[in-house]
């Protein structure tokens, strides 16, 4: 378990790429402003279609866009900027977002800020953030399916009056450990998050919130059976695999849904690359966390 370091910079910013919030008209000022922005510093904005068609604007093919960016934007809550960075993680670009939401615990940068902060980004005056995600394969003797989970695996009860019903094993490498048995899950079901998934789903299951720069991996039973179940932090190299005999709905970052009877297992892992967001050098997590949180509030 160990940091992600990182002192990166872009060196050459042509070309940025937009994806705006579904259904949301009034994102139209956030455009122009950025676009008016980026201008100024010779950059091209390409948009996304289907955002371009609520902007009213021409747009482009959504893989078109990812190939030519230099650098990827979304406006937006922490949803769009999950959804972008799933879509988008084959061509490694980084990401900032551009908060038009209500959480805002990845998307930073507010309306107001907009015009100042793409200055600051030409003045160097930004920072890298390299967020891990997690590898996911799904096994099965017709062939494999391999995911990539930005904030979490959530492996989930068919029904209402259904239990998880899963077996958990570990892998590690560096630990000298060959598939071990770890648990045996019986409840409403098991949350497999990154640290920047910790404050999510995880989160409200009762986990426990990790620096998001962290890489590790944090299970977390739903409402276990048995009292004695609690979340688990793993290391960096361990991998965990979830079997069983019964039907389990596997929700990946909320947006993709499988079912475990179709497959073997599911292994989940830490992924070799994560992703690049481009935040402010003065943003601090912990005081997003007591303004998210309320911490210190009366």
């Amino acid at each position: 378990m160990h940091l992600i370091k990182n002192d990166e910079k872009l060196t050459d910013i042509k070309t940025a790429g937009l994806v705006i919030r579904p259904k949301s008209p009034n994102l139209k000022p956030y455009f122009q402003i950025l676009k008016k922005s980026l201008k100024k510093h010779g950059v091209t904005l390409l948009v996304e279609y289907k955002s371009a068609v609520q902007l009213g604007i021409e747009g482009i093919k959504r893989e078109e866009m990812f190939e030519k960016s230099d650098i990827l934007i979304c406006i937006g809550g922490d949803g769009t900027l999950l959804s972008l960075s799933r879509r988008s993680y084959k061509y490694n670009k980084p990401i900032l977002g551009i908060n038009a939401g209500n959480l805002g615990f990845l998307t930073d940068i507010k309306l107001f800020e907009i015009e100042d902060f793409i200055d600051k980004i030409f003045r160097g005056e930004y920072r890298i953030d390299h967020r891990m995600v997690l590898d996911v394969i799904l096994t099965s003797p017709v062939g494999n399916k391999s995911l990539i989970a930005f904030n979490d695996v959530v492996l989930s009860r068919p029904s209402i009056e259904g239990m998880v019903n899963v077996n958990a094993f570990v892998t590690s490498k560096e630990a000298h450990m060959v598939k071990k048995h770890l648990n045996h899950y019986y409840g409403d079901g098991v949350i497999i998050c990154t640290p920047t998934g910790s404050t999510a789903y995880n989160l409200s299951a009762g986990g426990p919130i990790v620096y998001p720069l962290t890489e590790a991996l944090i299970v977390t039973p739903i409402c276990p059976h048995s009292l004695t179940e609690r979340p688990l932090v793993l290391p960096a190299d361990f991998e965990i695999e979830f079997e069983s005999e019964d039907e389990t709905i596997i929700v990946v970052d909320g947006q993709d849904i499988y079912n475990l009877k179709f497959f073997d297992s599911i292994c989940i892992k830490i992924a070799q690359k994560g992703i690049r967001m481009i935040h402010r050098v003065e943003r601090n997590y912990f005081d997003v966390l007591k303004q998210k949180l309320h911490w210190g509030s009366n």
